[in-house]
């Protein structure tokens, strides 16, 4: 953490997920000077909603800002990349926030533009998020936006994510208990980890930790991916699903941006289950999937640097009026990785 300059202007990057938030504060050169890392600050997580989320963000940026010196009056931008900004009137509601807030020149989107920002050079392409819930964004050459997603499985075709996957797990196994689906390796696992007796208790233990939202999704993606790599039947088919429908948004996010019609799609994976699964199948087959759908150059790149470097780099562009520069994202992408 370094204190303020006098007569030099910051700006403020957000990378609010489900679970967890990011806040940093940079000068405009891209120097850094203090991060706040917290929980999360997503209305959907509060019980009074968009007031909760007021409250929490409004908390954590005086507490970025005042061990450093910084007034909000010097910070001349502001970027939020948050989880649960899917509909328009949500954009508009957290835009008041950040309003009140004070911050006078902001841009509020969904988590999913980030990963564009922070993981491609020249600011514009696709990105794939598949961590607790999943995602598409994209961004063309021209500065059109589109986001297809982020709402709901059975709306939208969000099929992927810790959260579906891991409530497709128990699926799958009481498929093989008691709707004549395949027998799968995963019962077993499985049923040790929600601690039921036996199959004939197992719905009853799977259905009151899906009610109390302690389905432990991480330790299901375990067990799938590891039953999928031995090749079981339903771990391979849920996967193979899973895959198809991701490919799907990404696809039609593409087809619905005025990309050239020879321009090479940069293609940004984030998330957890692209990034820390410990099974290549679902990237590959996903990868497949864009490639047949699209039947354009695809360039696939895992996002290698904290989406939160994204959030910087958009409010720098915000306060500079252009794309930042090939040094000053070196500088941002280094002072952002060493605190991340």
């Amino acid at each position: 953490m370094s204190g303020a300059k006098p007569g030099t202007g910051y700006v403020i990057g957000v990378d609010g997920g489900n679970s967890k938030t990011d806040y940093f504060l940079f000068d405009r050169e891209g120097g850094f000077v203090n991060h706040v890392n917290a929980g999360t600050c997503s209305h959907e997580r509060f019980a009074d909603g968009y007031a909760g989320a007021y409250r929490e963000m409004d908390a954590r940026i005086r507490e970025l800002l005042e061990p450093c010196g910084v007034a909000l009056s010097q910070v001349d931008a502001a970027a939020f990349g948050l989880a649960g900004c899917d509909l328009p009137t949500q954009q508009e509601a957290l835009s008041r926030i950040a309003e009140r807030i004070g911050l006078r020149r902001h841009a509020v989107d969904n988590d999913s533009f980030l990963g564009i920002k922070a993981g491609t050079l020249r600011g514009y392409g696709i990105c794939s998020v598949n961590g607790s819930g999943a995602v598409t964004g994209g961004i063309s050459p021209s500065g059109m936006r589109l986001q297809v997603g982020g709402i709901g499985s059975e709306l939208a075709g969000d099929e992927g994510g810790g959260y579906y996957l891991g409530r497709k797990v128990v699926r799958a196994v009481y498929d093989g208990f008691y709707r004549l689906g395949p027998p799968t390796a995963m019962a077993e696992p499985v049923m040790a980890l929600l601690g039921a007796p036996s199959r004939e208790r197992f719905m009853a233990y799977a259905a009151e930790a899906a009610y109390k939202r302690t389905l432990p999704n991480t330790e299901l993606m375990r067990v799938l991916f590891a039953a999928a790599d031995a090749g079981d039947e339903a771990a391979v088919a849920l996967l193979a699903h899973s895959a198809r429908q991701m490919a799907l948004s990404t696809a039609g996010c593409i087809a619905n941006l005025d990309f050239g019609a020879d321009d090479e799609i940069e293609i940004v994976l984030s998330g957890s289950v692209w990034i820390k699964a410990e099974s290549p199948l679902m990237m590959q087959r996903y990868m497949q999937d864009v490639g047949e759908l699209t039947g354009r150059r695809c360039r696939f790149l895992p996002l290698a640097v904290p989406p939160a470097t994204g959030a910087v780099l958009w409010a720098l562009e915000l306060a500079h009026g252009e794309p930042v520069g090939a040094d000053m994202r070196s500088k941002v992408l280094h002072g952002v990785q060493t605190r991340c």
